[in-house]
């Protein structure tokens, strides 16, 4: 059985994947808005360092302590797949839509080459296949995230319940990310993502995994919260005045998400509002559709892609909201209901003396 939520880690994953919606419609917008909303959308990338660093604290939070054994880890990875590969399917196939209706009046599709499709069903596209970014772009995290779970089992036997001291428990959770600073030195802080897109997530992840301990040591303690949200807050400002986003940021969000989690759990937090986790709820939805959405909008009614109106801003903005509820509600959450009953069907023994059904 999974932990109680914290309610304002999933209002957090609403509020950064708008943040990379912003990121990859900023270039429509450059004909009308300010510059510097143009550049500040240009940092919507980095909503998925959060992402990962998030993905290993939940998972950690609500499995680590049991990742051990066949069963088990087979559970596990059931579970996440239920969670993740249904609505990517789904995104392939609107995709795959397209792509026929391109192909059907003519029009090249390099960015959306049939050969490699089977990659992206299977979600190992950015495991080294492709030195490019195809059809969904943005899924090629959920090809990153599918690695970590794959290897979560190793992640859960670094990190095993035994006794750690904190300053261990510390340590644990900065090396992955020095670790991949170095990995990334001299690649640019625009680094290729189909060469060091799983790396970053993997670190990253583990990162997320060793936070998780630490949240629970410190749970309730607002001294500790108050340090955090200093210390990030200081990394932050180290990135601003300068310092290497590969090293600066991934240490701020961990720290300022551990000091977000650490104060999760107050009565009436400014992050628990209905409306905001809701955002929160369909977030995987708004972050899988959004790219694919905007590249049929712009098909369908752009004329100019890079002076793209503020009213068609506005509609496509509320497509991309009315069909992350959409698919939240009608493909997300049914679809992984129905593969965990399977599963669960599949687990339960038939009792002695009845017949199997066939």
């Amino acid at each position: 059985m999974t932990r109680p939520e914290l309610r304002p880690l999933t209002s957090v994953r609403g509020i950064f994947a708008w943040a990379v919606v912003a990121y990859h419609i900023r270039l429509a917008m450059v004909g009308w808005a300010p510059a510097s909303v143009v550049d500040a959308m240009g940092h919507g990338y980095l909503a998925v360092d959060i992402f990962f660093i998030l993905s290993g604290f939940v998972i950690w939070l609500n499995y680590g302590d049991r990742l051990s054994g066949r069963a088990a880890i087979a559970d596990f990875l059931v579970r996440r797949l239920a969670r993740i590969w249904p609505l990517h399917a789904t995104m392939l196939g609107f995709g795959l839509a397209v792509a026929l209706a391109l192909l059907l009046t003519g029009r090249a599709i390099p960015d959306l080459p049939l050969p490699m499709l089977p990659l992206h069903l299977l979600m190992i596209q950015d495991w080294g296949f492709s030195d490019a970014l195809q059809w969904n772009v943005p899924a090629w995290s959920i090809s990153a995230e599918w690695a970590a779970y794959l290897l979560a089992p190793l992640v859960a036997l670094c990190l095993s319940r035994r006794p750690l001291s904190t300053l261990t428990l510390i340590a644990t959770a900065a090396l992955p990310l020095l670790l991949l600073f170095l990995l990334l030195q001299g690649s640019g802080e625009r680094f290729s993502i189909s060469e060091y897109g799983t790396p970053r997530c993997l670190g990253e992840f583990f990162c997320g995994a060793a936070v998780s301990r630490l949240w629970m040591r410190w749970r309730g303690d607002r001294v500790a919260e108050a340090l955090c949200w200093l210390v990030g807050t200081l990394l932050f400002a180290s990135w601003w005045w300068g310092a290497p986003e590969t090293l600066a940021l991934p240490f701020a969000f961990a720290t300022l998400l551990l000091a977000l989690a650490l104060g999760a759990e107050r009565p009436r937090h400014i992050l628990s509002g209905r409306a905001i986790h809701w955002l929160g709820e369909i977030s995987y939805a708004t972050y899988l559709s959004h790219y694919l959405l905007f590249f049929a909008f712009k098909l369908a009614f752009v004329r100019d892609a890079g002076n793209v109106p503020p009213g068609q801003i506005a509609a496509y903005l509320l497509i991309v909201l009315v069909a992350s509820a959409g698919l939240y509600h009608l493909v997300e959450r049914p679809a992984q209901r129905t593969i965990l009953r399977a599963w669960r069907a599949r687990r339960t023994p038939t009792p002695q003396g009845t017949p199997a059904s066939a």
